[in-house]
Parts: structure tokens; sequence; C-alpha cells
């Protein structure tokens, strides 16, 4: 057909695969004139999606899960036709080890903020002063603030420094692996700016927004497949039947010509393309946008952080646990390597074999990534010899895996929000059709960069649509 139209996708990961499904489906159910190409740098899609199966035991070296309320995510493995695959975690309690003992994380705690004052109140996690500081909540007026401010600062004057350090760090810190401190506010939760100046007290806009009855959940909150989060990556990239999809090759960069462009790759080969969806990280950047119309600078600087994981499988009887307790996060200042261990079995009970028991404990964090760099022996000596400060643990794991993701966690900086939309208006009239998605612009969870995916994937067609460069129909 004369008028067909070619959509490339650099990057494999996630956020590229969902781009390329939802596409493809697209041009299939509408008929369109459209060729689609994927390329991943890497020999295997997937980016940091990786599961190991090793003696009955189902090991993520990256994401273990995603958030079910966030829909897009069960969404795809719904229209994967995997949706029997799917599991919720096993409920119950998380601990936070702050004050020299693990603390159960009060009831009632949305992210580190007390909505259910009881268990706050008895809680070991914060001092009689510390408790008296975040009862401040309820009466501090709102601040309103021109801009961003960092996560660190808000919830520090709402509640007070030792809730911040002792509860809502370690748990924003497992997500993110960052310094609070520096993370932007509206680029992570902007929901609780808009409630502290909707009704000025985070508790009280909390317990507004909360259901009046809340029954004991008998499922968990976040949901993975039994088969492993690679088994979801290898579905797609079964299915995507009309996509030429390049693995092994690197788009080194790419360049506007007439209306569209020309992408240089690694092989030396060029190919041509009408629109493309950029879904690599932030590092990559500067070398693929050769324009200098647009000011990549803040990219060029926002930092990412490395982080490593240490799986440990072993006999249930060697690890006592607490009965129905699934992990624990760390106080940044209770002088650990380690800032988290789930205890991956009770959390996940189709991960591990009867009988046995699979930990999996996490090292590095901003500021502190040089263990990161260690070898395998050293980063496991360094886990365990956390893990026995903390838990009665006796003998050595069956086995051990250790993953690394280097540079892999981007840290979202105050004004980040704000630096996007700028160089994405830069790009819309520099370089129109070209569309950033990923884990480095608008959300790191699984289900932020399946939406991202999807939201170019209408970009795309609405650009091509727009300029009359395809039919709605052929």
């Amino acid at each position: 057909m004369e008028n067909r139209k070619k959509v490339v996708i650099i990057g494999g990961g996630i956020t590229g695969l969902s781009a390329a499904f939802y596409l493809q489906k697209e041009v299939l159910d509408q008929k369109l004139p459209i060729e689609i190409s994927l390329i991943e740098a890497k020999p295997q899609l997937g980016g940091k999606i990786e599961t190991v199966r090793k003696d009955g035991f189902v090991i993520e070296r990256g994401p273990d899960s995603f958030l079910e309320r966030k829909k897009s995510a069960t969404q795809l493995v719904k229209d994967l036709e995997m949706e029997k695959e799917l599991v919720n975690n096993a409920t119950g309690q998380a601990y936070v080890f702050a004050r020299e003992q693990l603390n159960p994380i009060p009831e009632g705690s949305v992210m580190g903020i007390p909505t259910n004052i009881g268990p706050f109140i008895t809680s070991g996690l914060f001092s009689i002063p510390g408790k008296m500081r975040a009862a401040y909540d309820f009466i501090l007026p709102k601040r309103t603030v021109e801009g961003d401010q960092s996560l660190g600062q808000f919830f520090r004057r709402r509640l007070g420094d030792e809730v911040v350090d002792n509860l809502i760090e370690p748990l924003l810190s497992g997500i993110y692996a960052g310094n609070i401190d520096d993370m932007s506010l509206l680029s992570t939760f902007p929901q609780f700016y808009e409630m502290e100046q909707k009704n000025r007290s985070l508790i009280v806009g909390l317990k507004k927004t909360m259901p009046k009855a809340q029954p004991k959940r008998k499922k968990g909150i976040f949901q993975t497949v039994k088969t492993g989060l690679q088994s979801v990556v290898e579905e797609i990239e079964k299915q995507l039947t009309a996509v030429d999809v390049k693995k092994g090759i690197k788009v080194e960069r790419f360049v506007k010509t007439g209306e569209g462009y020309t992408l240089t790759l690694s092989n030396g080969e060029e190919m041509a393309a009408d629109s493309v969806i950029v879904s690599t990280s932030h590092q990559v950047l500067t070398n693929l946008v050769q324009d200098n119309r647009i000011d990549l600078s803040y990219f060029d600087s926002m930092p990412a952080t490395s982080v490593a994981t240490v799986a440990m499988a072993f006999p249930e009887e060697a690890v006592k646990l607490t009965s129905n307790g699934t992990g624990f996060v760390i106080s940044r200042n209770s002088g650990f390597t380690i800032t988290a261990c789930t205890w991956t079995h009770r959390k996940w009970p189709h991960t591990a074999p009867k009988g046995k028991a699979l930990l999996r404990a996490y090292v590095g964090k901003a500021g502190d990534e040089a263990i990161v760099e260690q070898s395998d022996d050293i980063i496991l000596k360094t886990v365990m010899d956390d893990l026995k400060r903390i838990m009665d643990i006796s003998g050595e794991p069956d086995f051990s895996i250790v993953s690394r993701l280097k540079h892999s966690m981007p840290q979202y900086q105050i004004g980040h929000k704000e630096q996007v939309q700028l160089i994405k208006r830069q790009m819309k009239e520099s370089i129109p059709g070209i569309y950033l998605t990923g884990a480095s612009f608008e959300g790191i969870g699984i289900p932020d960069c399946i939406d991202q995916g999807k939201q170019a994937v209408q970009d795309v067609l609405s650009y091509l649509q727009a300029e009359k460069r395809i039919l709605t129909h052929n």
C-alpha cells in the first residue's frame, strides 16, 4: 500500500512491549497500514523483569509484583489470556526494624500515615515526643507551595522527623531506592499535597477517603503470576506476530529526514520511521536525540540508584519467623547494609516447594550503593550477617542468587514533572511524532509503565491520523 507507514519502538522492557502489543492490536483491529518494529539492545526482552525457576522455586530477579488497584497490569495479563495464572499476595504482618527491634507496621497506616490512632499510639516505632509531634498534623495549617517540593520536606512538616525516618522513609525507599529528601512530591505522591490543600490534615483527609467499614482483606493488594513475571514477557513476545522484533541491536541515534526519521543501528544498518516510541532509560537520551533545539540537561544530571537483591533458599525449619510475618523494611538510621527483606514463601506461597523457605533481601540505596559493586560472596555474607542480627537463622542457604540492577532506579528530583513536560513540548515542536515513555519519566511501577506504553500508542495514532498520514481504515 502506498500509504503504509512505519512505527519503531526503541526498548523492549515492559513499556515497549506494552506499546508493541497494544499498537499491534489497533493495527489488526482497524486494518491500519502500519508496520511495527521493536528494537532491543539486549539479547532478551523484558528489561528489569527476569524470573529464575530452580528446584521448584520461582525467583524474581527484578520486580516481583504490581498493585492490583492500578488496573493496567492486571488487564494486560487478561488480554494475554493468562488470567488463570494471576495470584494475590498472602495477607500478613509487615514490620519495620527500628529502635533495635522489629516493630509491626501500625494497622491502618497508608504509606506510613496513620489513620487508626490506637495502633499508632501503642507502636514501639516512635517515642512519646515523636507521637506528640505527629499529632501536630491535626492542628497545623495547610501550606500552599508554588511549584514542587521534596517528599521528605512535606512529610517532615506535617508529621515530624521520627515518623518520617522510622516509617515513611523505609516504606517509600522500598519503592524508589532513593532519598526522600531529594525526591519530587508532585512526581510521586501528588495526591498527598492535594489532600493537604483540601483537608489541611493528612490524617483527617485519609480517614475521609477510606471506606467507613474496613473488613479484613482476605487477599493482599499486590498481584503477580504464578509462573513468574518473565512468563508475561514471553507470552507478549509470542503474540507479537505482526511486529518485527530485533534483539541484540542498539539504536545509536535518530535524525529527522523530511517528514520522517532515520535511525542508525549498531549493526551499521539504517531504518526509516514515520513515528518513534522511545521506551529506554533517560541515560541514553542525549545520544539518541541529537537535536540542539531540545534541552536534555535535566536528564543528563538525573541520578539513578543501583540496587541488588539476594534470594536465599533454606529448609523451612532453619528460619524462625513470626507466625504471620511476611517481611520487613529497615529504618535508614539503624546501621544495616540491607534495606529490606521479604519472607517470600510467606508472602507468595507459590514461590517455594513445601518444607522450604525463600528469603529475598535488598541492598543499595541513594548515597550507599558501593555494596552493589562487590562480589556475590561478599554481598551474600553481608546480607547473612545483617539478617542474623535481626532474625533467628541457622546454617547457610541451600543456594542463593544475587541480582544486580545497576543505575536502574531513576530518581525523580524536585521539579521532575515540570522538566518532563517542558522536554516533551520541545520535542513536539522540533521532532513531532517522537514519544518518551518508561520508568524514567512518569511512574516506575509496572502498571505505570504499561499505562505510558498504551498512551504512546494513542499518541502515535493521533499524530499519524491528524497529519492524514494514514487512513483510519484500509
